[in-house]
This record gives C-alpha cells, sequence and structure tokens, in this order.
C-alpha cells in the first residue's frame, strides 16, 4: 500500500473515526459548499463531510447557469413509492467517503450517481448505494461529479461532448490510492458503480486510464486511474448506431479493460437495452471477464429500490460477482 501522504490532510479520517482536517480544508469546504436559503447545496448525512477533489480551481471549470440547489421531486416522479433528490448546476466536484459498518474487506467502490450528465440522483442512485456496500463491508466513495448545465456541449454530455465528469473520475481514483492507507482500502481493490449517464461513465474510466485527460496537479495524479473492477447498472450512452448496432467509439474497449458486471432491462425506455449489449460483446471479444443480466421488465432508475420485479434483486448478484472475481471474500 501506498505510504500515507505527508501533505496537509485533506480527506476524511478512515473506518468512522472522526475527521480530521487543516484550518484550511475546512475554509475549503465551507466557502464552496456551505447552505444557502435561497439555494440550498446537497449536504452529507451527519458524521460525514463532503471534500473537494481539486486543491483550486478544477481542471477544465465551466461557470454553472445558476448556483448548485438540491431538492426532492415532486409525486410525478416516485421510484418504488418514495421520491428522490436531485442535485443541479454542480460546477465544484467533491467526494464523500462512507467507511464500512462492518468487517473491512477493504475493497472500495467509487458510485456514480446517474442523471443525464445533467443533474445527479444523489440518494436512488448515491447515499442509498452506500448504505448498501458500507454494510457489506466495502468503503463507499460517493462522487458529485461536475454536471454544470445547460444542456449543451462543452457543459454538457458524455465524454468527449464535455470532458470535466471523466476528468473528475480521474481525479478521484487517483486520490483513492494515494490515501489508501489512510483509508484503509486495498489500492488493488478499486473499483466503479453507476447508473445511466453514471454507468457510462464507468464505462468511460475503464476504457481512458492510461492518461489524464488534465495536466497533473499533484502526487495523486501520478497514481493509476485504472478500476480494477467495474459495475454498469442501465447504462446509456454506449450505442450508438441505431442501424448497425455499433458500440460508442469512444469507448475503446481493449484487454485491459477491468472486468464488468453489466445490467439492464429490456423495457428501458430511457437507455436501450443495446447500451448493454454492444458494450458486453466488445468486452467478450477483448477477452475481458464479463458477466451480464438482462430482464424483461423493470424500467429505468430504480436504484436499490425494492419493486416488484425480480430486476430488484441485482445487488446480490453483484455481491456474488466481486467474491468471484476476488474482491471480496465469502
Amino acid at each position: 500500500m501506498p505510504p500515507a501522504s505527508s501533505t496537509p490532510l485533506l480527506y476524511p479520517a478512515p473506518m468512522g473515526t472522526a475527521p480530521k482536517f487543516s484550518i484550511f480544508a475546512l475554509c475549503l469546504v465551507f466557502a464552496f459548499y456551505g447552505l444557502s436559503a435561497q439555494t440550498p447545496t446537497w449536504q452529507p448525512s451527519p458524521g460525514h463531510t463532503q471534500l473537494p477533489i481539486w486543491p483550486g480551481t478544477a481542471s477544465d471549470a465551466r461557470p454553472a447557469a445558476a448556483p448548485e440547489t438540491a431538492k426532492t421531486t415532486g409525486n410525478d416522479s416516485l421510484v418504488a413509492g418514495k421520491p428522490w433528490v436531485e442535485v443541479s448546476n454542480v460546477s465544484q466536484p467533491t467526494i464523500t467517503v462512507y467507511s464500512p459498518d462492518a468487517k473491512n474487506t477493504g475493497a472500495a467502490v467509487v458510485v456514480f450517481p446517474g442523471g443525464g450528465y445533467e443533474i445527479l440522483a444523489i440518494d436512488l442512485e448515491g447515499t442509498e448505494v452506500c448504505d448498501w456496500l458500507t454494510s457489506k463491508g466495502i468503503t463507499c466513495v460517493l462522487l458529485k461529479y461536475r454536471v454544470p448545465a445547460p444542456r449543451s456541449p462543452p457543459n454538457w454530455g458524455a465524454y468527449p461532448q464535455s470532458p470535466i465528469a471523466l476528468e473528475d473520475a480521474q481525479r478521484t481514483i487517483g486520490l483513492l490510492r494515494l490515501h489508501a492507507a489512510e483509508w484503509h482500502i486495498d489500492p488493488h481493490k478499486i473499483g466503479v458503480l453507476g447508473f445511466s449517464a453514471g454507468g457510462h461513465l464507468a464505462a468511460a474510466i475503464s476504457t481512458h486510464f492510461e492518461h489524464r485527460l488534465y495536466p497533473a496537479v499533484d502526487a495523486a495524479d501520478k497514481e493509476s486511474c485504472r478500476p480494477d473492477f467495474a459495475v454498469a447498472i442501465y447504462p446509456g450512452h454506449l450505442w450508438t448506431d441505431e442501424t448497425k448496432f455499433k458500440l460508442n467509439p469512444n469507448v475503446p474497449v481493449t484487454k485491459a479493460t477491468p472486468p464488468t458486471f453489466l445490467l439492464q432491462d429490456e423495457d428501458d425506455h430511457v437507455d436501450n437495452v443495446n447500451d448493454s449489449l454492444v458494450y458486453y460483446i466488445a468486452l467478450k471479444n477483448a477477452g475481458v471477464p464479463v458477466e451480464m443480466h438482462l430482464y424483461a421488465q423493470g424500467g429505468h432508475a430504480f436504484g436499490l429500490r425494492r419493486t416488484k420485479f425480480p430486476v430488484t434483486e441485482w445487488p446480490n448478484l453483484v455481491e456474488t460477482w466481486l467474491t468471484t472475481i476476488g474482491m471480496i471474500s465469502q
């Protein structure tokens, strides 16, 4: 495992201990992410702190159309009978580290909420996922990546229409490896898990890790940003040619792409099941270990919430898969 950094600690202490921060770090947190009565930003649950992933201005910084906001959806957007929280206009990316509340397996997962690269479903596909992972002894790192809007390039979109979300993903994995010893993480067991647009981001970081999209800013950018495994749940932006059944050429699968788990419903009317199919075929042809589960019904954007459909059991499948690839033990 890499040695602890000699730079001032800007990130939370591991294993549920009280975080220790420099005064500078606290100033950054409150300056960028303080609550406002007019434009409330998302805040994690008590006992957790979100922290900036960039030491200064983010690479390829884009101005947001409006201040960051977090709002609860209405009755027209319920999932399993409950509303969810969407975060919009994110221009200052953060991580929140959730340490295991069970025996620590050493594995860690960076979670990418979905939202079409325009908003983030921060609880449905974020904090609720972390609750599940930490209960299994896995450190969860929730990435609030940049979705500054408006819905046009270069501010919005899947790479390469906009590079900023992928830059945030690369940066985050480097940070995890740099601070692995402090956070009780095995640097060889760091994976990613994303939903919808976040599922595409999981594929993007799985195929764009040899070179950073931005100039290195510190020691974290000297660490590998290749995930050790990837989970893509109802991913989008992978199927690009409806007439020729082609994989998005901006997701260049090679034999070095990490082992991948795919899951999607055939009645998904937001991201077509062909997104998973074309990616599965490319992974299989490249000799990458891949497991895919397709279901007839279940739709899109269900997260971990219990529904009447069999797909709702998918977390058990992921746990079994993580065991078979050696990331966690039984």
